[in-house]
Order: structure tokens, then sequence, then C-alpha cells
């Protein structure tokens, strides 16, 4: 799949259906962990400013373009054939993957991460929307540290579901870090960083108007909701985000 470098970031030239496709291709055959991301600003400002969180990326086999400004980056290094006329937000990418992965084909999801109480929303939620596919087992894992024998422990709960659809939702960068960490030693699969999309979906946190988010405001909305806890991650590396694509199309152009 073609990829664009967005400040460094690789994200993916594709849409909807490409995402779904490229995920259950792997997902069928799968003899390794595989790696998703749905990027926005702050996954690719982050990746370009630390270090470690770059590094962290550079595991990933997908990276999409979750935010619109990734988006509009991405469409000025294409032609007009070519240019993106969506982003592939990562909940609703999630929705299109239960849509199309259907248990007779052999896909069964595993959700990872959020509180039982949430976890249990997600499951009665998609057995009513998506009755042809199974979620196999969720896990949510103790809450701050984690005891030492955690790791195997989902990674058998894991081996036991038969799940070969992981969805992680750990908050990031956490989940990212541990999909990376852990990516040679997991079971079979795809892996996706899946960040607010159990909430969402859940019903717990409300979603951004679709208007606000074809316009690149998804963060004005959310910052709104939960200023105390968002506004130091938006102003930072929405501001890194715009600092490291002006250096890079000044350096583009010298």
């Amino acid at each position: 799949m073609k990829t664009i470098s967005i400040i460094g970031l690789p994200v993916a030239c594709t849409d909807y259906a490409g995402a779904v496709s490229w995920i259950l291709d792997r997902a069928k055959s799968a003899d390794r962990a595989y790696a998703v991301e749905a990027a926005n600003t702050h996954v690719a400002a982050l990746a370009r400013h630390d270090e470690d969180f770059g590094k962290t990326m550079s595991r990933f086999d997908l990276v999409v373009p979750d935010g619109m400004p990734l988006v509009w980056s991405v469409n000025l290094h294409l032609t007009d054939s070519e240019k993106l006329s969506d982003r592939v937000y990562g909940p609703t990418l999630m929705l299109e993957t239960f849509k199309t992965a259907k248990s007779a084909d052999g896909y069964r999801h595993f959700l990872l991460g959020g509180k039982t109480s949430t976890l249990e929303k997600l499951r009665n939620r998609f057995a009513g929307e998506f009755p042809d596919s199974v979620v196999a087992d969720a896990y949510s894992p103790p809450f701050g540290e984690w005891p030492d024998d955690e790791f195997e422990r989902i990674c058998e709960r894991i081996r036991a579901s038969g799940a070969n659809l992981i969805w992680v939702g750990l908050g990031c960068p956490k989940q990212e870090q541990w999909i990376a960490r852990h990516k040679d030693r997991l079971p079979p699969g795809v892996y996706f960083g899946i960040g607010a999309a159990f909430a969402f979906h859940a019903g717990e946190v409300s979603q951004a108007p679709a208007f606000l988010q074809k316009r690149g405001l998804e963060w004005a909305y959310r910052l709104a909701a939960e200023p105390r806890r968002l506004i130091k991650r938006y102003l930072t590396h929405n501001s890194l985000f715009i600092f490291y694509s002006l250096l890079d199309h000044a350096k583009a152009k010298h």
C-alpha cells in the first residue's frame, strides 16, 4: 500500500475499504502479529518529537490517516485522481471491520482494555448490530501497574479465544507502546491501537458532529468536553504538528 511520509510518519494512502481489505487479508492467514494505528496529529507529532515513541511507531505495519490534517497533508503529495476524500477514523474503522469480518469466514474479535462495564456494553452493542461477527473474549486489565505475569495472562486468553482481530484500548501512548514492545511475542493476528473508540461505542463519551469532523475540528469539540484532561495534549501536539510540517516544507523547497 502506498504511503506518504508526514513529518516522518508513513501514512497510508487509503480509504475504509482499502484498510479493511488489508486488515482482513492479514488476519485470515496471520503467522505473526501485525500492528495497525489510526493516527491523528497527536500521534504524528509525538512520533516526531519523542524518539522513543518514534521507535514505537516504526514497528507498526499500517498507519491510516485518522485526522483530517493528515489527510490534507497526504493530499498535497497526490495527483487529483489519487487524493483522499475522507479520513480513516479509528472508531469508524472498527465498525467497518466488524461489519465485514464475519465469523463464518474465520474472523474472531478480542477486546482488550477499558472497564468491565464498558466491555459489557460493547459486547451487547456489537452482538445486536453485527450478528454475523463474534467477540470471542474481552478482558479488562488491572488499573495502574500490571503484575509481572499479566502479559502471559493476556496472551493465553487471546490464544484460547482464537481471536485474530485484537482491539487494544489502553489509551495513547500506552496501547501503542504495549503492542510495539511485545509484537514479536504476541499471538498471531492484527492488533489495533484504538484509543477512545471503546468509550465512544459504549456510549460513555459523545463524538463530535460529522460537520466538525469533516472540517478537522473534532479536537475543539473534545477539548470543550474535557478541557482539563485534553488542553495540554491538543495545544502542545497540534502546535508541534504545524511546526514540523512547516519545517519539512521549508527544507523540501531548498
